[in-house]
């Protein structure tokens, strides 16, 4: 499917657990400007909106003010102060979430030359779950998945067994 440009293995589950879960008569609300993945729902037939790039720990105005029936937050809530905030905003009944794991072996990621590059949450599966259930959410499917890399040594072995990221298809508690 998306061998060559993307990341793969975790463009292609993704798809398969959105496909699994949201028609695409759906409208989402992509968290985040366009993106590689975007795209993708986009090319399998979703119609995707995204936010404009505001920082949104302090500006929820496009959770408010845009048309949708579905959220999706592919690996962002990791690069926000606040995401309890955007939960509580969200207006969608219906929510995707994808966050990389915290590693005990490996610190969170810090890019030295991009300070929007970075993670100040890398989260355990029970946080993430803890922060849905306290914010009204009800986790309806879950998965977790390995992030290998073509490299050799401790920590590059450890990636093949050792679940990197992990995904949440949750519904609003009415």
């Amino acid at each position: 499917m998306y061998e060559k440009t993307y990341p793969s293995k975790r463009f292609n589950l993704t798809l398969a657990f959105l496909q699994k879960h949201i028609p695409t008569t759906e409208t989402i609300l992509d968290l985040g400007v366009p993106n590689p993945f975007s795209k993708i729902m986009e090319d399998n037939g979703y119609t995707v909106k995204n936010t404009k790039g505001e920082d949104l720990d302090n500006d929820q105005s496009n959770l408010q003010s845009e048309s949708y029936t579905v959220v999706t937050a592919f690996e962002i809530f990791e690069h926000l102060l606040n995401p309890y905030t955007i939960l509580e905003n969200v207006k969608a009944d219906k929510l995707f979430i994808s966050i990389p794991l915290r590693l005990w072996f490996s610190p969170a990621y810090r890019s030295k030359t991009d300070m929007w590059d970075r993670h100040y949450h890398e989260f355990e599966d029970w946080q993430l779950d803890w922060l849905l259930e306290k914010t009204g959410w009800k986790i309806i499917a879950r998965e977790k998945f390995t992030h290998p890399v073509k490299k050799l040594g401790f920590r590059p072995l450890l990636r093949y067994f050792t679940p990197r990221y992990y995904m949440v298809y949750a519904e609003k508690i009415k």
